[in-house]
């Protein structure tokens, strides 16, 4: 009798330990040592902990503490105040057991998302380089920058965790993140002179439906949500399994902003896609509760898709005029840069840097450089020429010496042929001998095509047109 009580008494302390265990607090990977929290605001810690249980949060860099108290379900959340960009400091979170991040610095967080040529690492796919790589890697080592890459994951469900850790910006680090990101942040690190955080989430391959939640895509008729019942290996295609696997758990983390590389595989579908690209930033947006914040994109590069669906300007116009449909929002323009049979442009860091201007121009509010490319403002028509005048060239245009030879025109027939194109004052002026009278004015509007219209500045026009003739 007496061995079976002493036998219930220590089967009670084992469950009694374990229901402790499971109690203790826990973060989501996002949180970790090294990692960059949002400057000058209130910065959400958020986890899980025992039912009711009060959560402390103490910061070295004000020798605060905040407190939070679990809900039923063990989920707790506490805003906490950060300083002007420093470090490193600690953070120590404490209920049953205690966590304590080190080495945490407070500068910029941008989060990085998107298909292939977003997560294209610094050192390059198989056979396919990044400019410059080796020196960029070689010289990469930067306490100031941290670096962070959610591991690929599908889901049906919200998650509240992904797998990942805030990495040091050290040549193998940085050899495998994102190169687009890298540079990115690497210009921003140099101009702002604080430290940044980068978060890459990125699927090669992927639509840009997979990105949203479950709410983002109830927005949209023409879009259905997969069944919930589905069992197997998930496609990384269907709608909101990376947003539920990739976002979901860090959604409320302190950001300044997101940059996004993508459009290659929603190419057959502009007139969706120029509803579905403010839609997800909107959808971001409403649930990471941080106001408006900042979205810069790249618009996807010229380049030869065959003869199986669009031509991907289509997809180009819908990101130019996507870059005007919702406020804080803004593209960076790559046409000189694409590749006829290599999907994937190797000049990796004008990409970034081209984003970097995007947000130093309109999010910190640096002057004295450009940020857009040229856009069309107006066409005149005078007997056969046509004269087009750009906004984003106060300083004018310029095709660096060579001859531009994208321009076509066309009569009311909308056939349109090659035109000539020159330099005049503050615009373009066309022309074509096979058109008398021309009504409508294309340029660099194929699938693949090395664009040669910059402002002086050298940022790139986008493809364009003046009509609005059916797809085709």
């Amino acid at each position: 009798m007496k061995r079976s009580v002493n036998l219930l008494t220590m089967l009670f302390f084992l469950v009694l330990s374990t229901i402790s265990l499971n109690a203790q607090v826990k973060l989501p990977a996002i949180f970790s040592d090294n990692m960059v929290l949002q400057q000058k605001t209130n910065v959400a810690f958020f986890g899980i902990a025992g039912k009711n249980a009060t959560v402390k949060v103490s910061t070295s860099w004000n020798k605060k503490s905040y407190t939070a108290k679990a809900g039923s379900d063990g989920k707790w959340k506490v805003k906490v105040s950060t300083p002007s960009a420093g470090g490193p400091y600690e953070v120590t979170v404490s209920e049953s057991n205690t966590i304590k991040f080190k080495n945490v610095l407070i500068g910029e967080v941008w989060v990085c998302s998107g298909q292939s040529n977003m997560e294209m690492p610094v050192k390059g796919y198989m056979n396919q380089p990044v400019l410059g790589s080796n020196e960029a890697i070689a010289i990469s080592e930067n306490p100031s920058v941290r670096l962070f890459s959610v591991t690929k994951a599908t889901n049906l469900q919200p998650q509240d965790n992904f797998e990942g850790s805030w990495q040091l910006c050290e040549p193998e680090t940085v050899s495998n993140f994102s190169a687009t990101a890298y540079f990115f942040g690497l210009m921003l690190n140099k101009a702002l002179d604080v430290p940044v955080g980068l978060i890459n989430t990125s699927w090669g391959g992927t639509r840009i439906e997979p990105w949203m939640s479950e709410a983002g895509i109830k927005n949209f008729d023409f879009l259905t949500l997969p069944d919930k019942n589905l069992t197997g290996t998930l496609s990384p295609q269907l709608p909101t399994v990376l947003f539920n696997g990739m976002v979901n758990p860090m959604v409320g983390y302190g950001i300044r902003g997101a940059i996004w590389y993508q459009g290659e595989s929603n190419r057959n579908e502009p007139e969706k896609y120029v509803k579905l690209l403010p839609g997800l930033v909107e959808n971001w947006r409403s649930l990471w509760g941080v106001g408006e914040f900042p979205f810069y994109y790249v618009q996807v590069a010229p380049y030869n898709y065959g003869n199986t669906g669009l031509n991907s300007a289509y997809i180009r116009e819908a990101m130019l005029k996507a870059s005007t449909s919702i406020s804080n929002i803004g593209m960076a323009c790559i046409m000189d840069l694409g590749e006829e049979f290599c999907i994937h442009p190797a000049d990796k860091k004008a990409g970034g840097d081209r984003l970097a201007y995007q947000a130093l121009a309109k999010t910190y509010g640096k002057k004295g450089f450009a940020a857009d490319g040229p856009v069309l403002k107006e066409m005149k028509i005078e007997g056969q020429l046509v004269k087009l005048t750009f906004d984003n060239a106060v300083n004018g245009l310029t095709s660096f010496g060579k001859e531009l030879s994208c321009f076509e025109v066309a009569g009311e027939n909308k056939v349109f042929y090659p035109a000539e194109a020159f330099i005049a004052g503050q615009g373009v002026t066309v022309v074509s001998k096979f058109v008398n009278t021309p009504v409508a004015v294309r340029y660099a509007f194929k699938d693949f095509i090395v664009g040669d219209l910059f402002n002086t500045e050298g940022i790139p026009a986008s493809s364009f047109r003046t009509d609005d003739w059916p797809v085709k």
